[in-house]
């Protein structure tokens, strides 16, 4: 190594300053070095001790005599993550004028890192998001390794960039690009940054400190002219008149018809972008972070951020449950129909070697084929290349013989959902494997305790019920039987887990969690209709509320068959609150063959387009149909009323799981409603959207449906709430 390369990498690790999430450290040639080391952490967060220890840091810097330059680095895998979001509960409760001058004083220290009178470059390492890309903004320059990952995506949690995103990023790449990074939220790969203008250079990890100090050296020496750079973030935007009307008068459209009116964040952004366009830097500020405690306050931000930390806490739960897991080096799945086909493809994609087993070689080919078109996809779109594909598709192994299965650590069921098949097809698996195998039975409505009645160890059985599709669809439920050993759990939770699902645990009952309180939800459908009151409307109105598509749309695409098998068992299970007591439009539908998108018509009439996809039409024709078993006029019944007949049956349902144990509280049953039904995120999850309600509202509105059964019988817990007031004992969520 040359004496110049010494030179640069050496250090004299004379310390100006060391606190528990920076240190300051001076290097040669007077170049110094803040690097960002949250203590006891794996990342570095923006949390209180990091902006506290930022703040000292540059204190320390301003001091220092002869200094020619500045890198900012981290001493971890990644640069910063972003805010500690865990910190934001209590930061949102503070008064306005409170929250706004903490917001300030950290912006204050950024454009301290902005106007120190030498370069400042960024070495950005890994994750660079949120905060952890604000701080980099005030840099001069930024040199990001090829691993990684930058972006603004705080709208993805109801908020905005609130330390100088939507004030610094616009002046460095565009007011257009701006508003397309801030709004979508998206992470960007470093060569795309580059383009835009985010970044100065994209480098290997290795190579990365080196070209990091050598950009800083040659700033420092008058080669590169930083001071440019700094001018430019700290002046108006290079927009005038027309041009800038028609830049955010379009961008704000588009992004507001992409949004939709229950996400205001990206708009609210895009409008503080506009109002501070022509604004110097430190004009901007005061009105970006106005906006900024604004946004905050609103009850989207608090159940996206809700969203997000349960999701946290999920994560944490899953990880715990793996260290007590068996390791699972291979699995099977039984059934090569389109299910066992995704949960195939979702095993080998995450590099678990997998056996696909069927008694019939037509079905082996329909599963993977199954596999190889969602690889096709991938490979279309560029996410994966041809290579990658076949080897994933090599470790998918098609057998017609238990004998292919013998020493897989995994088993998944996936056959026919047939009582008396599953247990034949479980009882000859637990003969075929090896001992200790676990075994889990992919089912959204039998048993898994009366199920595991047939076997010999049914310690080593579980559920497994996955989403159609397996490769679109985040949750999975573990179910836990009378007698399935924590091992066993842990194992499916693992396993589920490494092919990047959510994994809930729920205790066994009929329907489980997610079936258990969707059917209470379609009763609530089935009696509007029995009122008279259109589907058409009802799937309106629920659409409006959030929901990806209405009731009626949900039977049609779930399949009207399935949804009245799945009726039936419902109504076993639960006789006093989910069996009807007159024949109902799924009823109607159901005997008259119409079984919704799988043959064409159901409440709805179906159609394809050029690619395939089913088109959704309304017939008239449909109402002469269902008109006999529809007695009431529904004319009556206000759109605020059937939002209440709907959810106030899957609202007491949840209750009643949470006070019977099958699940261990309202963030499982929130994050399961949102992975599982595609419950509106804006909303945070049924329990959240209680909690918005009052439970001594839901208590009211129990009296004042209480005529249409006990789907609407509010449980025990919602009474005790409701004498609790407005405290911690009166919500779910404290």
């Amino acid at each position: 190594m040359g004496d110049k390369e010494t030179r640069l990498r050496g250090r004299d690790y004379t310390m100006g300053y060391s606190g528990k999430a920076v240190r300051l450290e001076k290097l040669n040639d007077g170049l110094f070095e803040l690097i960002f080391d949250l203590k006891d952490e794996s990342a570095n967060r923006f949390n209180q001790v990091t902006v506290d220890d930022l703040h000292e840091a540059l204190n320390h810097l301003e001091k220092e005599k002869g200094v020619r330059g500045l890198l900012m680095s981290s001493a971890k895998d990644s640069f910063v993550m972003g805010a500690d979001i865990t910190e934001f509960g209590e930061l949102f409760k503070k008064p306005d004028a409170e929250f706004e001058a903490w917001m300030t004083r950290v912006h204050k220290d950024f454009s301290r890192i902005e106007d120190l009178p030498y370069p400042v470059v960024c070495l950005i390492r890994g994750f660079s998001l949120g905060g952890g890309f604000e701080v980099a903004l005030s840099a001069h320059f930024r040199v990001a390794t090829v691993d990684a990952k930058i972006g603004l995506p705080e709208t993805k949690l109801g908020i905005f960039p609130g330390w100088g995103g939507t004030i610094r990023l616009p002046r460095l790449i565009g007011a257009d690009n701006a508003m397309e990074w801030i709004a979508g939220g998206k992470h960007y790969k470093p060569a795309e940054a580059m383009k835009f203008g985010a970044v100065d250079a994209v480098v290997e990890v290795a190579a990365s400190r080196d070209a990091a100090l050598r950009m800083l050296k040659d700033a420092a020496d008058g080669k590169l002219d930083w001071k440019s750079r700094a001018e430019k973030k700290k002046a108006p935007l290079r927009l005038e008149g027309t041009e800038l009307a028609m830049t955010f008068g379009g961008g704000k459209a588009f992004i507001a018809g992409m949004a939709g009116p229950n996400y205001p964040a990206p708009v609210a952004a895009v409008e503080v972008m506009e109002a501070t366009a022509k604004m110097t830097r430190d004009a901007a500020i005061p009105v970006e972070v106005k906006g900024f405690v604004k946004i905050c306050k609103t009850p989207q931000a608090g159940a996206l951020i809700g969203v997000f930390l349960g999701d946290q806490l999920l994560k944490r739960k899953s990880k715990k449950a793996s260290k007590e897991a068996k390791p699972v080096k291979s699995a099977a799945v039984l059934g090569a129909g389109i299910m066992g086909g995704g949960i195939a493809y979702q095993s080998a994609s995450s590099k678990i070697p997998v056996v696909m087993k069927d008694i019939r070689e037509a079905a082996l080919d329909l599963g993977m084929k199954e596999a190889s078109k969602l690889l096709d996809k991938r490979v279309e779109k560029g996410q994966i290349k041809s290579a990658d594909m076949a080897k994933t598709l090599s470790m998918i192994r098609a057998a017609l013989s238990y004998d292919e299965i013998k020493e897989v650590d995994m088993v998944v069921e996936a056959v026919v959902e047939n009582e008396k098949v599953k247990a034949s097809v479980l009882a000859e698996t637990e003969a075929a494997v090896k001992p200790g195998t676990i075994i889990a039975s992919n089912t959204s409505t039998i048993s898994i305790s009366r199920l595991a009645k047939n076997l010999k160890h049914p310690e080593n059985f579980v559920g497994m019920h996955f989403f159609n599709p397996v490769h679109r669809m985040p949750l999975v439920e573990i179910i836990r039987g009378e007698k399935s050993s924590p091992a066993a759990v842990a194992t499916a939770v693992a396993y589920a887990t490494a092919m990047g699902k959510s994994a809930v645990v729920v205790n066994d009952c009929p329907g489980f969690l997610v079936n258990r309180v969707l059917f209470p939800y379609l009763i609530g459908f089935n009696l509007l209709m029995r009122d008279g009151v259109p589907f058409e409307r009802i799937d309106k109105v629920m659409e409006k509320f959030g929901w990806p598509m209405g009731p009626a749309y949900l039977l049609d695409v779930v399949g009207i068959d399935t949804g009245h098998h799945a009726m039936d068992v419902m109504a076993a299970g639960f006789p006093e609150r989910m069996k009807f007591d007159f024949e109902s439009v799924l009823d109607v539908q159901y005997k008259a063959g119409r079984f919704g998108q799988k043959n064409g018509k159901g409440f709805y009439t179906y159609s394809q387009d050029p690619k395939g996809k089913p088109i959704k039409a309304a017939e008239a024709s449909v109402y002469d149909l269902l008109k006999p078993v529809m007695k009431g006029d529904g004319s009556s019944v206000t759109d605020e009323e059937i939002v209440e007949r709907m959810m106030l049956p899957m609202v007491f349902e949840c209750v009643r799981c949470i006070e019977d144990g099958i699940v261990d509280g309202a963030v499982d049953i929130d994050l399961s409603m949102l992975y599982g039904l595609g419950f509106p995120p804006f909303r945070g999850g049924v329990m959240r959207y209680a909690d918005s309600v009052g439970a001594a509202k839901l208590a009211d509105l129990s009296g004042k449906y209480s005529k249409l059964g006990k789907m609407y019988e509010a449980p025990k817990m919602t009474h005790e709430m409701a004498k609790a007031g407005s405290g911690p004992k009166g919500r779910f969520y404290v």
